[in-house]
């Protein structure tokens, strides 16, 4: 089981961006699985040709998201993603109907603004 990440120097997209949903996507998918010990910044950094700044802000945002999780000088492991992602997904819905309710929004306005912001953020 090894960490594939492939960094597209073209794409819009940030390299952190790039590394942190790629990292995240093979957590949830089971690719990597709970318990699996990434690489050092310094080394994933040097391997895919990155600042080190960038590797560290990739590890901090997931492990913000719950995705990672560092055990001091023991590493930086697989966290079980998928719950976490599930519940904090959960919670940000839940955080929207409400706003959406107390603005005064239908149900039909409140669902229109989530498809176009799902739209703006997967495309399509």
């Amino acid at each position: 089981m090894t960490l594939k990440i492939v960094i597209d120097t073209e794409s819009a997209t940030a390299p952190y961006e790039q590394l942190r949903a790629q990292i995240s996507q093979q957590a949830r998918s089971g690719r990597l699985p709970v318990g699996y010990k990434l690489p050092t910044v310094r080394g994933l950094a040097e391997e895919l040709g990155l600042a080190a700044n960038t590797v560290a802000k990739a590890y901090r945002a997931l492990e913000s998201d719950g995705v990672i999780e560092t055990r001091g000088r023991n590493g930086t492991f697989v966290a079980a993603a998928g719950d976490a992602a599930a519940r904090e997904a959960a919670l940000a819905a839940a955080a929207f109907a409400e706003h959406a309710r107390r603005l005064g929004l239908s149900r039909a306005d409140a669902q229109s603004a989530i498809d176009d912001a799902l739209r703006a953020a997967y495309g399509r």
